[in-house]
């Protein structure tokens, strides 16, 4: 196990280039599973969510090659073996193992998902698609039983806005006979992304990114080759890190539409933005406003990146609000930017952040993903020392973080935890 080291007050300037999409990646790899012949997926990042999907697509059967970014699946040896434990219990994306397996062979034994614990993120609406595409779902001693005589077309309206769900129904009805409609599907990038990995293997899906996709089932998929799009958390993340202590930085391959609400707080902190068409400039940053933000389904601004951008919010002069409607439990880096000096208190599914304040060095625990990112973030904000440990959770979603950041001129490294820190973590 690892810490991450991080000595403050360096400031950033240069070129970073962004990896592909880490919640594409996660849904476009079991989607492999329905195909006859050979997927390759180029571009993928170098994250451990992608290794252990490699591993899980094996464990079925699969023959699986990755070569640095990219990995080929041949999946035609593939049979549908129980997943109850091991390593679905390491990843929240494991799920779409479900709809994936039950596509192809009308049923699926699958691990509770793991991953993040951002609070309660229940499966009911992908349960509920399953189900009206003719599975039936039990849960037997913690693994979800999937099994149907066929799969038919279905007109399925989610309850609420998901992105997971929208993609496990996909990726169930089309193998699925006749025509499956989703209704108050989610619009993200990602699931574009799917689909059109999905309609290159021969799938027939319309209106990815809208509200309603419709998908005529066939009968078989065929291999083909497909490119990720960037990943426009990872690009969100170093735009905020170039605000916060950067004198010119350069986000390289990166899609400026997906960013958009970002952009725009940015531009209202007094951020200098300059976008082109696949690249994203942020100047310096001096004297930056409070703002106000709340967290929103695609397009509105990304629940992934309120964490790093509350810690850009200690820099500014005043109060800003950070209201989330997505998850009420992301929160949980709000202590630990408290250990740093920040002042931020917590009302309901509120922070509100009064800066602009210097951060300080301290020890500190990256609870999820993307409070790890806040706390990177910090720590290359604040000045002395600081000491990042979870740092499993930031390698599920940054590719090579230490070194790109070390690129741009920032001083941080991986430390080996000692046997005291070990324990110690064991018992929190």
């Amino acid at each position: 196990m690892e810490k991450l080291k991080i000595a403050g007050g360096y400031p950033l300037k240069g070129t970073v280039r962004i990896s592909g999409a880490k919640n594409s990646a996660v849904a476009l790899i079991p989607a492999t599973i329905l195909a006859d012949s050979p997927v390759t997926i180029e571009g993928l990042p170098d994250i451990s969510d992608v290794e252990i999907l490699k591993d899980l697509l094996e464990e079925i059967g699969g023959t699986v090659r990755l070569s640095e970014n990219d990995m080929t699946v041949d999946p035609s040896a593939m049979i549908s073996m129980p997943l109850p434990n091991g390593k679905v219990k390491k990843l929240r994306a494991s799920y779409y193992l479900m709809g994936a397996m039950l596509g192809r062979f009308k049923k699926a034994v699958i691990g509770l998902p793991g991953g993040c614990h951002l609070g309660p993120r229940p499966i009911d609406q992908h349960i509920k698609g399953f189900e009206a595409l003719g599975a039936s779902i039990t849960n037997e001693q913690g693994a979800i039983y999937l099994r149907a005589d066929e799969l038919r077309g279905a007109r399925i309206y989610l309850d609420v806005v998901s992105v997971g769900a929208t993609i496990n129904i996909m990726l169930a009805a089309v193998r699925a006979k006749g025509r499956t409609i989703i209704e108050n599907a989610a619009k993200e990038p990602e699931i574009i992304d799917v689909a059109t990995l999905l309609t290159n293997m021969g799938a027939k899906i319309k209106g990815a990114g809208t509200d309603v996709i419709r998908i005529d089932g066939v009968e078989s998929l065929h291999g083909c080759q497909h490119t990720i799009i960037p990943d426009r958390i990872e690009a969100g993340t170093y735009m905020i890190l170039g605000a916060a202590v950067g004198q010119g930085v350069l986000i390289d391959n990166v899609i400026p539409h997906h960013l958009e609400s970002l952009i725009a707080k940015m531009r209202e902190m007094g951020v200098q933005v300059e976008t082109g068409d696949d690249q994203v400039f942020i100047g310096g940053a001096q004297n930056l406003k409070p703002v106000d933000i709340k967290t929103l389904v695609y397009p509105g601004f990304p629940t992934d990146l309120q964490q790093p951008f509350t810690a850009l919010l200690n820099k500014a002069s005043g109060s800003s609000m950070v209201t989330d409607t997505i998850y009420s439990a992301r929160f949980k880096h709000i202590d630990e930017l408290r250990r740093m000096n920040a002042n931020i208190k917590v009302e309901g599914r509120s922070a509100i952040i009064n800066g602009p304040v210097q951060l300080q060095g301290a020890k500190v625990k990256a609870s999820d993903l993307r409070a790890g990112a806040a706390l990177v973030i910090a720590g290359l904000m604040a000045e002395g020392i600081t000491e990042v440990t979870g740092v499993e959770h930031i390698d599920r979603g940054y590719s090579n973080i230490v070194e790109k950041l070390n690129g741009l001129g920032a001083t941080i490294w991986r430390e080996a935890l000692t046997k005291e820190e070990v324990e110690q973590m064991k018992n929190t």
